[in-house]
């Protein structure tokens, strides 16, 4: 008996120690559930892109870029054109706030903040800031399903809140045959799937938006090098700063826009 509850409690207080607010990688494969396909790409075309945005949100409309740029006293948002990367509209966020993930909803974009709680709303033709709204949680990636905003926060879970006020609707946790699978980033629906960047790795994830599940992954190992522009490799190989992140979708060209933060390039690629 006291070797059984001495089991239970190793098992409730490593259970109890599982990370943040959702639950960590599990590390073992569940032999039930095969892994998610690889999903295959083909690089369309290459853009120029500005080295200096540290790239937290990416969004394609009315044919141009919408993009947040991240870290503290460098944070913006700004509107570019896709084949000179020159910025035609732009505001700077007060040097205290980390600029995270954007969406665009009912003529509004909105922008999250990295640990400062704030989101910010401004109107899309202007970038006049209407309001400021409160978010409890660390802010990372953020798309919508056209009624609602979905936020990530760096966790395995997904938040579905309503742009009014940002209040949960409900929540969905990312698992694949390992389980669990966190740093889930920059996120972007298309056609009634979500689109996620996984920090710190060049894989983007294909997700269910209902159930969470994994349904694919695609690997982007390697994409810079094919850029033909030229880059110091110091910056990027290996360097955990400057990685993949960023996902806009062309529904025009039925493309996505991929880059990284800082990248010198742009990538337009279609899936296979």
């Amino acid at each position: 008996m006291r070797k059984f509850l001495f089991a239970v409690i190793v098992l409730y207080t490593l259970q109890a120690c599982n990370g943040s607010d959702g639950p960590a990688d599990s590390g073992t494969e569940d032999n039930a559930n095969p892994s998610p396909p690889l999903i295959s790409y083909n690089i369309v075309r290459v853009y120029p892109h500005d080295t200096s945005s540290y790239t937290e949100g990416l969004i394609w409309q009315n044919n141009a870029l919408y993009e947040s740029a991240g870290s503290y006293n460098e944070s913006r948002l700004f509107r570019t054109n896709l084949e000179t990367a020159k910025a035609d509209k732009s505001v700077k966020l007060a040097n205290e706030y980390f600029g995270e993930g954007i969406a665009i909803l009912n003529n509004k974009i909105y922008q999250l903040t990295y640990k400062e709680d704030k989101v910010f709303v401004y109107d899309l033709n202007t970038f006049q800031k209407i309001k400021e709204l409160q978010w409890p949680h660390e802010g990372w990636g953020m798309t919508t399903n056209g009624k609602e905003l979905i936020i990530s926060t760096g966790s395995s879970n997904i938040y579905y809140v309503n742009p009014e006020n940002f209040k949960i609707i409900r929540m969905i946790g990312v698992t694949d045959n390992y389980g669990p699978v966190s740093n889930i980033n920059e996120l972007e629906y298309v056609n009634g799937i979500l689109y996620a960047n996984k920090y710190l790795t060049n894989d983007i994830l294909k997700i269910d938006p209902e159930s969470g599940k994994v349904l694919g992954r695609m690997d982007l190992s390697g994409l810079l090098a094919k850029s033909g522009y030229k880059y110091d490799p110091a910056m990027y190989e290996g360097n955990t700063d400057n990685v993949l992140n960023g996902i806009a979708y062309d529904s025009a060209k039925n493309s996505f826009y991929v880059t990284g933060k800082k990248w010198p390039a742009l990538f337009e690629i279609k899936l296979n």
